[in-house]
């Protein structure tokens, strides 16, 4: 018998009970977290990507495509199925004609049916290289990149490093996207939100802040829509920061000052900033009731593929260590 007086075929009971209803309130609190393991995606960010796609047809004429920090795969998963899926079942389908899909993450990801994984750093220019010989020296049409480091909760540590996070992406796009081609990405909205915009209208004519209506309105995320790629005449990409950096002067000269005060009062930029996806449609941030099934409870669903090589695999190993370790010396002292 267990403390409490409970067998441990109840005490087992409870532990299912308790992870059932974990799961379940998880399903009801976010709507989309729900719906995304229903329709088979790895995350809910999906819907992110699809809401965005709904209001600027990113995918329109795209043909070769690279999704930077792709892990775990929703993203590469709407481009397979949105891109890749429809060209192969055509009637009129021609392996040679089938899109192009690299992923690009540090971390190695389960495969998605047309899409080659690719484990490399996305600050190192190098890697474009390995992007443009699986295009076969053509340069892609669309860059997409969904990733954010690991938050602190402090607003504008997160948001430098989120931006420092798309500029090395900035570095992979003008070496593997060409003129005339898209680049989503996405930023964490704050003080220096101007100053980022400056950087990435070097380059695209039309930039727009987008923000899904599957992103919680508590996040402070959103995302950079670039369309028309043109960088500046006689660019070369190894200028890449020191172009930048002139983004922060007002005068373009050597007194180079990255803030962006002076991007503020009279200076100051207006961002379009741009809500997508259907406005009456579920909304993030309110929890539903759950659906029942024919016996009357609802069954909740495994996620559609844990990841395979997480970073805190190592965290939970030794964790796991550490406790065995410990119960055998309990049991060592009770022994004697």
């Amino acid at each position: 018998m267990l403390p409490g007086g409970l067998s441990s075929q109840h005490y087992q009971k409870l532990l299912l009970d308790s992870s059932i209803m974990g799961k379940a309130s998880r399903d009801k609190r976010d709507i989309y977290y729900r719906k995304a393991k229903e329709e088979g995606w790895r995350a809910r960010s999906a819907f992110k990507l699809l809401q965005i796609d709904d209001e600027f047809n990113i995918f329109e004429g795209v043909k070769r495509v690279v999704d930077l920090c792709a892990a775990p795969g929703s993203w590469s998963q709407v481009l397979s199925r949105k891109l890749y899926l429809p060209a192969k079942l055509s009637p009129d389908s021609k392996d040679g004609d089938h899109p192009l899909i690299v992923a690009i993450d540090l971390q190695p990801m389960a495969p998605i049916e047309g899409v080659i994984q690719v484990q490399g750093d996305i600050t190192n220019a190098r890697t474009a290289e390995v992007v443009i010989r699986h295009f076969d020296g053509c340069k892609a049409d669309l860059v997409v990149c969904d990733g954010a480091p690991d938050v602190t909760g402090l607003h504008d540590m997160d948001e430098f490093v989120q931006s420092q996070l798309i500029l090395a992406g900035l570095t992979i796009v003008t070496h593997v996207l060409r003129e005339g081609g898209k680049f989503i990405a996405k930023i964490f909205r704050g003080k220096d939100t101007s100053l980022l915009y400056c950087q990435l209208k070097l380059f695209f004519p039309v930039v727009t802040f987008a923000k899904p209506k599957s992103s919680r309105n508590s996040s402070i995320e959103a995302f950079a829509v670039c369309e028309n790629y043109s960088p500046p005449e006689g660019f070369n990409p190894k200028d890449l920061h020191r172009l930048l950096e002139k983004v922060g002067s007002p005068s373009g000269g050597d007194d180079l000052d990255c803030s962006s005060g002076w991007l503020e009062g009279p200076n100051k930029v207006y961002i379009p900033f741009l809500a997508c996806g259907d406005l009456s449609g579920y909304d993030s941030d309110r929890s539903y009731p759950l659906p029942r099934g024919a016996e009357g409870t609802y069954r909740s669903l495994d996620p559609v593929q844990p990841p395979i090589a997480p970073p805190y695999k190592r965290a939970l190993e030794m964790k796991k260590a550490s406790s065995q370790g410990i119960r055998e010396l309990e049991k060592l002292s009770s022994d004697s």
